[in-house]
């Protein structure tokens, strides 16, 4: 028998193999899939067979792939990729299309570059629905299990298989209530003053905070909340200090005067983050070059 018939290269069966190297538990890629545990494990007795390796054993209680599946893993997803682009069908219509996009942002990136692409939807692809979930810290993985097709982020994930497209760039500035008080002209009222910080759902802190205790230095938070919307309220008719993103002047930050932060930090970029499977994939492109198209207008 010629060694390619016994092994049947289709997308169900690469589709098994990849989920139980992403999931790492043939009941988890069973349930991932909607089949069975039994279905599951007759393909990849298969494709043991025809490829002549065990590619997964057993780990204490549960399994762990062989160094042969984990090498053979990214050769295996770029074929899927390429059966999956021959069913794409006929050339992408905008207002044909009838899909869920979700998107994983923070508050701050879903203020400034969101509303700029669903109303861009609202009038050329009616049928492409938006759903935001919280971005947290990004990871691969959450590309790579489907868990949201776009993640907006400063902080690419270094991982090959993960591409990225700078959106904008942005800088941290100090707000305050000008009705209550002056900015502060140096790091020494700055510290001497209280703060509206952030500490992320996640436990992230901003970055801000990382380089001022490289430093040595803490700042005096009177108020921590875990994302920016909280923070104009406590601001408003405080004498306090909020470090946030310049660009939030637009948007929930606006009542507010700002002020170039007293000390060197280093402007950031946001990046837009999806899987290469996406690549070419018509429907996504086209909605990454409306949202890079939005984040070129903004001011």
């Amino acid at each position: 028998m010629n060694p390619i018939d016994r092994f049947n290269l289709d997308i169900r069966s690469l589709s098994v193999f990849l989920a139980v190297l992403d999931e790492g538990s043939v009941s988890a890629a069973a349930i991932k899939l909607g089949v069975s545990q039994s279905a599951v494990s007759h393909t990849l007795d298969r494709l043991r067979q025809a490829l002549g390796d065990p590619l997964f054993v057993k780990a204490g209680r549960g399994i762990t792939p062989t160094s042969y599946a984990v090498q053979t893993g990214p050769h295996l997803r770029q074929i899927l990729t390429e059966l999956r682009g021959l069913a794409l069908g006929p050339p992408f219509s905008p207002a044909q299309t009838a899909m869920t996009l979700t998107i994983a942002a923070n508050d701050y990136q879903r203020e400034l570059l969101l509303p700029g692409l669903a109303a861009v939807l609202r009038e050329e692809a009616p049928g492409i629905r938006l759903h935001v979930v919280p971005s947290g810290i990004p990871t691969p993985d959450r590309l790579r299990r489907d868990l949201c097709d776009l993640i907006i982020s400063p902080h690419p994930p270094p991982a090959s298989d993960i591409m990225q497209q700078r959106l904008l760039d942005d800088r941290m500035v100090v707000f305050y209530d000008p009705t209550c008080r002056e900015a502060p002209n140096d790091l020494t009222s700055y510290l001497a003053s209280r703060h509206i910080s952030i500490v992320f759902a996640t436990g992230e802190r901003l970055g801000l905070d990382d380089n001022l205790a490289a430093q040595g230095i803490q700042r005096d938070a009177a108020v921590t909340v875990s994302n920016f919307a909280g923070m104009p309220a406590f601001l408003r008719g405080s004498p306090w200090l909020a470090s946030a993103p310049a660009r939030l002047h637009r948007g929930m930050m606006r009542e507010f005067a700002q002020a170039p932060l007293p000390f060197p930090h280093r402007p950031f970029t946001l990046y837009l983050l999806w899987h290469q499977r996406y690549q070419q994939d018509p429907a996504h492109r086209w909605i990454r070059n409306q949202l890079l198209q939005v984040a070129s207008q903004i001011d």
